[in-house]
């Protein structure tokens, strides 16, 4: 189990970084600004889950995810500059880093000893807040609180059928791959479906 969270942690680094630089990329940002927008991204949502559960921040334990997310904003900036990309196109790999981030954030919380509900939600903000501050150097509403597709939501249902599994006595690393399952099914879905949770109005 600690081998799948070690890589999987690696690859939704790597993954948070692509969506960030290609927002970057959207707002003409330069080097700089794309480097800091992707490494924000990949690293903002364990940043504060590390902090909320007193825990040596991530990438500063282990400086190779600080890497990984340097090393990829600078290759897909040089990859994809100059090329005119679709708008939605960071939304897909987007997807993916919630699954892979809401999963590993959530089993991390309960190996410090979280109850079932915090654990759950430290995964959702593992999950959601790299794309929240992705979003704001972007000068953008945050995907989370557009009316839209399902996130945050499709990310919680993942993080509690981990747990679920788990309390049932399923393997650790089934669990795992199941919520990550649910995670990433349930936003593609909601993309594909306009799949919403109900909306608060007014009665005219």
């Amino acid at each position: 189990m600690e081998n799948l969270l070690y890589w999987t942690a690696l690859v939704a680094v790597a993954v948070n970084a692509l969506t960030g630089v290609l927002d970057a990329g959207r707002q003409r940002m330069d080097l700089v600004g794309a480097v800091m927008v992707g490494t924000a991204t990949a690293l903002g949502g364990g940043t504060v889950r590390d902090v909320l559960i007193d825990r040596k921040v991530f990438w500063i334990a282990d400086q190779t995810y600080l890497l990984v997310a340097i090393a990829t904003t600078l290759v897909v900036f040089f990859a994809v500059r100059g090329m005119k990309l679709p708008p939605r196109l960071f939304l897909i790999p987007d997807a993916v880093g919630l699954a892979l981030f809401t999963i590993t954030g959530t089993q991390v919380a309960l190996e410090w000893q979280a109850p079932w509900l915090v654990a759950s939600l430290l995964g959702v903000i593992t999950g959601v807040v790299g794309g929240v501050l992705r979003d704001v150097l972007c000068n953008e509403v945050p995907l989370i609180f557009q009316r839209g597709e399902l996130y945050a939501s499709a990310a919680w249902a993942g993080a509690l059928t981990l747990l679920g599994l788990q309390a049932l006595g399923i393997s650790p690393v089934i669990a795992a791959w199941a919520g990550m399952a649910v995670v990433l099914g349930a936003r593609l879905l909601a993309m594909a479906f306009r799949i919403t949770l109900p909306t608060y109005s007014e009665r005219q």
